[in-house]
């Protein structure tokens, strides 16, 4: 019987640099982000929902680029399995897409962030107790820890934001996901500047994030980017 990642010592994964012990220390950091959401109002809610996404986002896109090839190689339902944890991703691009454009007063918030949160915990559910120690059966200590620095380096350049049409599989995902990963983490230092900025200076920031959300729409919407989609998670 699988046991699940989350009830494993770090040896038992495979040591420090296992890619099961790394996906697993962003599961616990985004446990307790979901705890900071829960009752964070306003501009605190943003704040958090804000390092929510720059974690989920960069984890998911070295999930895909880098691990469920690898699970689709190794186990005979590897297709199956990945198929579900990318409908739940697709959901999670979609959901935050909308928060976004709806800002805080939208009446369709506090659903969303509920379903949000719903979504983020089934992810985590569908990978521990179920793909990661599948794979861990099929692999070996040095592979888990060889997957693990590929997973990290993936991570480290991956985009940071809601990019709902781009696939969730190659090729198209591993040819936008450098350009989607420059524009998003120069997005990140703009709007990061705009929060600390004077007031004089707000516009002119908010205006050089717009302009980079929309080169990066462009280059979600090249056909190349979306090449490798399946219908469930393809918009």
């Amino acid at each position: 019987m699988t046991r699940s990642i989350a009830d494993q010592t770090t040896e038992e994964l495979g040591g420090p640099g296992s890619v099961l012990v790394r996906q697993r220390r962003d599961h616990e950091e985004l446990d307790r982000l979901l705890h900071e959401l829960d009752g964070a109002e306003g501009t605190a809610q943003e704040e958090v929902l804000t390092r929510i996404d720059r974690l989920v986002f960069s984890h998911a896109f070295a999930e895909e680029t880098v691990l469920w090839p690898v699970i689709r190689r190794v186990l005979p339902d590897g297709d199956a399995l990945t198929l579900r944890v990318e409908q739940e991703h697709q959901e999670v691009n979609e959901l935050v897409s909308a928060l976004e454009r709806g800002g805080l007063d939208d009446p369709e918030r506090p659903a969303r962030l509920r379903r949000l949160v719903e979504v983020l915990r089934e992810d985590v559910r569908d990978e521990e107790d179920v793909m990661l120690p599948r794979l861990q059966e099929r692999l070996s200590a040095e592979e888990l820890r060889s997957l693990g620095r590929r997973w990290a380096l993936m991570a480290r350049i991956s985009p940071t934001r809601p990019h709902p049409t781009v696939s969730r599989r190659p090729p198209g995902n591993v040819l936008s996901g450098l350009p989607l990963s420059l524009i998003d983490r120069t997005r990140d230092v703009v709007d990061a500047g705009v929060r600390r900025a004077p007031d004089r200076f707000v516009p002119a920031g908010r205006a050089v994030s717009t302009g980079l959300a929309a080169v990066a729409g462009v280059v979600e919407r090249v056909p190349l980017a979306r090449r490798g989609d399946r219908p469930p998670t393809s918009r």
